[in-house]
């Protein structure tokens, strides 16, 4: 009975040899020329964006040169970079779903279609709203505002301007025929 022989070690990583002796500047160098494309391949699938995954490569690197006096040689150098690449890619979405979903909050939360040419029309109809508005009478205005900005009734609205609640009723109505007569059917 033979007792099988464990596979031949592979030959030492040149890079990783590089990291052993201190040589860190050089180390870095040929991970850049020997890696770079391949990270640059996977960060850009895991981002979907070239100019994000170019950045992430160069964080990459960067962490990858900080560290070399701590990496312990456990693993290959070009797992230890995808792994720190894979880190960076995982923040770098965390971030954008986190920002991406309080543009959502702060953009209409409720409107289905998000085509650019919505964003824009959108937009464009806010700003005539708001010019609008600004148009009007300041006591005009603040009884507007306070009504359909800040929701509140007339009675509140009464209270705050020191007027009577018909005062609030009359001023918002008056308000509003002079809205509606700045703007067409189509922009409301």
């Amino acid at each position: 009975m033979t007792i099988a022989k464990p596979p031949a070690a592979e030959p030492d990583d040149p890079v990783a040899a590089l990291i052993k002796r201190g040589r860190h500047r050089a180390a870095i160098s040929s991970c850049a020329k020997d890696y770079g494309a391949p990270l640059g391949r996977f960060c850009m699938s895991m981002l979907g964006s070239q100019a994000e995954a170019e950045e992430v490569v160069q964080e990459t690197l960067i962490a990858a040169f900080r560290g070399m006096s701590e990496w312990r040689g456990e693993g290959s150098v070009r797992a230890w970079l995808y792994g720190i690449a894979r880190r960076l890619c995982a923040k770098r979405v965390a971030k954008r779903v986190r920002r991406d979903r309080r543009l959502r909050l702060v953009h209409d939360a409720g409107v289905e279609a998000d085509l650019p040419h919505d964003i824009v029309e959108r937009t464009r109809r806010a700003q005539a709203v708001r010019s609008a508005v600004a148009n009007l009478k300041p006591s005009e205005r603040e009884v507007v505002v306070l009504r359909y900005q800040s929701g509140l009734a007339y009675r509140e609205i009464a209270a705050i301007c020191e007027i009577d609640e018909t005062a609030a009723r009359k001023r918002a109505s008056r308000a509003l025929i002079s809205l509606r007569g700045q703007f067409d059917s189509e922009v409301l």
